[in-house]
């Protein structure tokens, strides 16, 4: 008996050590892939201002690459650490982030923030230390710079000014009868400015007759006197290039005035925003807009799905954009980009960096991406949607995307455009 009691402990205490050792070289395996200092990936986000609903959803999706990347033993058998700031939506701010990151937290690799106008200012001091960059939703920024190692996560391609709002026109001139004529407004601020140049040469394509063509001071808070002087010009189209804040109080002036184009919208920031559409709700019916993804069928590429999901179950505890169809798969895309051309290098040089993204295609949650002229994606992808059957405010109302419905490219449309516009209200 007392034997065969010594052989029981003995056996239990071999296991015992047996489990010890295992669970040993698990640990010990897990710190060997992630040994050594992190690398650190350094960026601005608009945290605060009228950018802030966007910069906040991009962030939370970044957040998940970087636990994703970790939980898979991070990068070059180092994890991975993102470093960022809060530029307040406000493009003074970015450029001494930028020299932060770089000189004081000593990031290895920098990604854009969001934003032209925040993109744009860190150009310089980019180009000054040669990194590879690859921004965040930026129009047409390097068409200035002309910088080898520029990359943008947005879906205009490489004409990128026009590709903005091609879709718009293209949408207007299937009509029966065409429209003749047109007007631009646009805010005073990089990314506008640059719709609005592409909005000019679809215009003249069309052959389009340009009524009005202003700019408006980014600081404009009443929008009622600018829809009026655009309604007494009696255009057909109503092309709008503006920001957050801007967008909402266009739409607001718009239906307060009851000006009824026959067709309005292309360039407005804020309206894929969730909080910006409960807000409005059915003040945008008609209105026909730009997007990036939606999750209708055909958008539906490997892993965005997943990343939704994962997002909105996180969205309402860190206070953002609850559905993040607008910002979320783009922040995830652009490190997956960043991650993969590490992967493929076996580097952090930026020089090997900027030539592997430039000569290779890149697996995301937006679909397959190659860059080509200028940084920018080597074929357009940007979607024009019109918000249709909105009815109250309420969020879920977005989740189904039957109220924004999908017109161009044709290869994703999920529906058919209302016109004219005053159809849809």
């Amino acid at each position: 008996m007392l034997h065969d009691a010594t052989c029981r402990a003995g056996n239990c205490l071999a296991r015992a050590f047996a489990l010890l050792a295992a669970c040993t070289l698990v640990f010990a395996g897990a710190a060997w892939a992630q040994s050594g200092e992190p690398i650190k990936i350094g960026f601005s986000m608009a945290l605060t201002g009228g950018l802030a609903p966007n910069g906040k959803s991009a962030l939370l999706a970044q957040k998940i690459w970087e636990e994703d990347v970790n939980a898979k033993g991070g990068l070059l058998g180092r994890p991975v650490k993102l470093i960022y700031y809060d530029d307040k939506s406000s493009p003074a701010e970015v450029p001494a982030i930028y020299t932060k990151l770089l000189d004081i937290d000593k990031v290895d690799l920098i990604i854009g923030p969001y934003a032209t106008a925040q993109i744009a200012p860190a150009m310089p001091i980019v180009i000054q230390r040669k990194k590879t960059f690859v921004a965040l939703l930026g129009l047409a920024v390097n068409s200035e710079f002309n910088y080898p190692n520029y990359f943008c996560m947005i879906p205009s391609g490489p004409d990128a000014k026009p590709a903005f709002t091609k879709g718009f026109f293209d949408v207007a001139m299937a009509q029966e009868p065409k429209p003749q004529t047109v007007a631009i407004i646009s805010a005073d601020q990089e990314f506008s400015r640059n719709a609005a140049d592409g909005a000019r040469e679809n215009a003249k394509e069309a052959r389009l007759k340009i009524v009005y063509d202003k700019t408006y001071p980014p600081s404009t808070t009443d929008f009622a006197p600018i829809v009026r002087a655009i309604q007494a010009t009696n255009p057909d189209l109503v092309n709008i290039n503006s920001y957050p804040p801007d967008s909402v109080g266009m739409a607001r002036a718009v239906n307060e005035i009851g000006f009824k184009p026959k067709m309005i919208g292309g360039g407005m920031v804020g309206l894929q925003a969730t909080a910006i559409k409960t807000q409005l709700g059915p003040l945008l019916n008609g209105f026909t807009n730009y997007d990036f993804w939606l999750p209708v069928p055909k958008m539906q590429f490997p892993g965005v799905a997943d990343l939704i999901s994962r997002y909105q179950a996180r969205a309402a505890a860190e206070g953002v954009d609850p559905l993040g169809y607008y910002m979320a798969p783009w922040g995830y895309g652009q490190l997956q980009v960043l991650q993969q051309a590490v992967e493929g290098t076996k580097s952090l040089d930026d020089a090997k960096l900027g030539d592997y993204i430039r000569a290779n295609s890149f697996k995301t949650v937006v679909g397959d991406v190659r860059f080509g002229a200028k940084g920018e994606w080597a074929q357009s992808r940007v979607l024009q949607v019109q918000f249709q059957n909105v009815k109250g405010n309420d969020v879920a109302q977005f989740k189904d995307v039957s109220t924004q419905v999908v017109l161009t490219p044709s290869e994703y449309a999920s529906g058919k455009v209302i016109y004219p516009y005053e159809k849809a209200k």
